[in-house]
């Protein structure tokens, strides 16, 4: 059974900078950050399979990065510069076959994490 439980949200202010947890008990194929502002769509924010490949929307590249520490069995998600429409609820997935952006694919998920980015 798949368990994703997320840590490091809070407050920042704009340009600064978060990083995100999320410890797994098993690690799934594909992991992914997205994130929802409440009134808004879910969103993928970057996504990595088990080979390491990963890829990041187009909003956040350059700015976040997605890594994985196998032997702490946690997936980060490292956001600099931060800016105000970031303020999000932050969540981690997990889902075996395949690897996109299609959130009702990830029958895994964490109950994410708030991140607030004030200007």
């Amino acid at each position: 059974q798949v368990q994703l439980v997320e840590s490091g949200g809070g407050s920042v202010q704009s340009g600064g900078s978060l990083r995100l947890s999320c410890a797994y008990s098993v690690r799934p194929y594909c992991m992914a950050w997205f994130r929802q502002a409440p009134g808004d769509e879910r969103e993928g924010v970057a996504l990595m399979d088990s080979v390491g490949r990963s890829r990041d929307a187009e909003s956040v590249k350059g700015r976040f990065t997605i890594s994985l520490d196998s032997a702490k069995n946690t997936l980060y998600l490292l956001m600099n510069n931060l800016r105000s429409n970031d303020t999000s609820m932050y969540y981690c997935s997990g889902r075996e076959t395949g690897c996109n952006w299609h959130s009702p694919d990830f029958p895994y998920w964490g109950q994410g994490t708030q991140v607030t980015v004030s200007s």
